[in-house]
């Protein structure tokens, strides 16, 4: 039997939930293994599904963390599809990189056992805003990829680096997050919040170490945004000499916000999640994975005065409801509106509100370096 193989990130929710429940589902550190000997290892299924290979954080990779850390994330990751019923759940991993997975690993020879990767990022890069998106692997309603928060915000994020490459440099694009609301709808994966914490303070005590100064961590996913907060808060703490900054999603601030007033078609809560926005920059990437003909709307999103749900979210009031109270497809807001060209305009406003986001940064860092090197304050009492 010839084993075949498929994306799962290109997969909708609804056809996670009609995968067999014994399909080898394999999430790889790094990409290149000899997929023949995966099948053998796996006694040639029928299928293979491969997740989004996790890019650094495993020796090799050019950035490392701890791998207690790194196994702490990697079986939060696991353990979601075990809990969405799959059966046969596994690691991917060159053979010297255990990471405590036991049973719930297979290893392969990878490219990196004979030829390292180089550091990412490259020293020369060292006093550039390193960019550093995270996206995630979760359900976009019946008609968008589970890839959608990583397909959009890396094409941020490359983008940004590449309007102003003197200034930044983007870490290749992170393809998991936290979502605490992942039971209701199949194939959502969660990293676990303080896995997820612990995690980027550790890619960031490393990138410190290393003499970086400038961070900028970047979400396509809305769950990933209150534990970045508390990274940066951590980072600021234990790394006084450095800017670490963050920011709730993308194309939301004083580009964004006023890009997405002016083309908009929907109401408000027509960009929720799986709306009007995410659709729009799916049809403009990858026209090819947003499924038009699936698109169900669903705007009736329980609002109240300090409490509802857009791409901008309203009201001072915090929660996190079942999101299954307010959506049977996991979709909030008006997907069947988008268009492709607004999709451009939008990921055109999100860049350039990421680029000026970066110049703050230079400038923040530069100034506060300034008032330290002049003995401002504390500063002019300490070593």
């Amino acid at each position: 039997m010839i084993t075949t193989f498929f994306p799962y990130e290109h997969l909708t929710w609804p056809e996670v939930a009609a995968l067999p429940r014994h399909t080898p589902l394999v999430l790889p550190l790094g990409s290149g293994y000899p997929l023949a000997a995966l099948a053998e290892a796996l006694q040639q299924p029928a299928q293979i599904g491969l997740l989004p290979p996790i890019p650094f954080g495993w020796r090799g990779s050019g950035l490392a963390v701890p791998e207690g850390v790194l196994g702490a994330l990697l079986a939060n990751l696991l353990d979601s599809l075990r809990q969405d019923g799959f059966s046969h759940v596994l690691a991917l991993t060159p053979p010297e990189i255990e990471l405590g997975l036991g049973p719930g690993r297979v290893a392969l020879p990878h490219p990196s056992q004979h030829h390292p990767a180089g550091a990412i990022p490259t020293d020369h890069d060292r006093d550039k805003v390193i960019l550093i998106p995270i996206g995630h692997t979760e359900q976009h309603g019946h008609h968008l990829p589970l890839a959608t928060d990583s397909l959009i915000i890396d094409a941020i994020s490359q983008g940004t680096a590449n309007a102003v490459p003197q200034q930044a440099a983007s870490l290749p694009t992170f393809p998991y997050g936290v979502s605490t609301h992942r039971a209701a709808f199949a194939g959502t994966l969660n990293a676990g919040g303080r896995a997820f914490e612990d995690f980027w303070l550790a890619i960031l005590d490393t990138l410190v170490a290393r003499g970086f100064t400038r961070f900028y961590l970047m979400s396509g996913h809305g769950g990933n945004c209150s534990f970045l907060v508390n990274v940066v808060k951590y980072a600021g703490e234990r790394h006084p000499r450095t800017f670490s900054a963050t920011a709730w999603l993308h194309t939301a601030g004083h580009l964004g916000a006023p890009a997405i007033a002016q083309h908009r078609r929907s109401g408000r809560g027509g960009m929720g999640h799986a709306g009007e926005l995410e659709t729009a920059m799916i049809l403009h990437l990858r026209p090819d994975l947003a499924h038009m003909a699936r698109v169900i709307d669903e705007t009736d999103f329980i609002a109240t005065p300090n409490y509802d749900m857009d791409w901008i979210e309203g009201g001072s009031l915090v929660a996190n409801p079942p999101w299954a109270d307010d959506t049977a497809t996991g979709a909030y807001g008006a997907g069947s509106l988008a268009t492709a060209a607004h999709g451009r305009l939008w990921l055109e406003a999100a860049i350039a509100e990421k680029a000026a986001h970066v110049a703050e940064i230079h400038e923040q860092h530069r100034r506060r370096e300034a008032r330290r090197q002049a003995g401002f304050g504390l500063w002019g009492h300490t070593a």
